[in-house]
C-alpha cells in the first residue's frame, strides 16, 4: 500500500454554510462538506479517485511539485 501525504487547504465558506477543501498538489482538486470532518473525507476519497484516473490514463502525478502557502495580504484603497 503506496501512502501519500497531501497539503490540503480547508476554509469555512459562511454564504453556503459547507467547508470546502482545495489541494494543491492535484491542481487544486476541490469539494466539499457540511462538516469538517465529512469535507476531509470527501477529499480523501476524490484523492483515491483522481490517483486511480491518473493511472488508468497513464498520467504521472507529482505531488511534491506544488507548494502552497497561505498568508495574510494587507490591501489599502483610496
Amino acid at each position: 500500500m503506496t501512502r501519500h501525504h497531501l497539503k490540503v487547504l480547508l476554509e469555512f465558506d459562511k454564504a453556503d454554510n459547507l467547508w470546502a477543501t482545495y489541494v494543491p498538489g492535484l491542481n487544486y482538486l476541490s469539494t466539499f462538506g457540511e462538516t469538517r470532518e465529512e469535507a476531509l473525507q470527501n477529499t480523501r476519497e476524490a484523492i483515491i479517485g483522481y490517483f486511480e484516473a491518473a493511472e488508468k490514463e497513464g498520467m504521472p502525478i507529482d505531488v511534491t511539485s506544488a507548494e502552497a502557502e497561505l498568508v495574510d495580504l494587507e490591501v489599502a484603497m483610496a
